[in-house]
């Protein structure tokens, strides 16, 4: 299972918390890639729906991660 954000950008408007079935069904109808429906696919079942990308995918970026202190910078 590979995600970029690109592939993570089809499941923005996903109805979370949601399972892997509805995860997939909306994939599917919203017309994402084949390779959004093939990593949810992969996903383990489990009785409690995923709350949100981070829980599919755990290195999913945070604004945090693109936060970048002008102070910081090395000249």
């Amino acid at each position: 299972m590979v995600w970029t954000l690109e592939l993570a950008s089809y499941l923005d408007d996903a109805p979370w918390p949601a399972n892997k079935a509805e995860l997939i069904d909306y994939a599917t109808r919203t017309g994402s890639p084949q390779e959004v429906i093939e990593n949810l696919r992969d996903l383990e079942e489990t009785d409690e729906p995923y709350e949100s990308i981070e829980e599919i995918w755990l290195d999913y970026p945070t604004k945090e991660d693109f936060f970048y202190d002008d102070e910081e910078k090395d000249f």
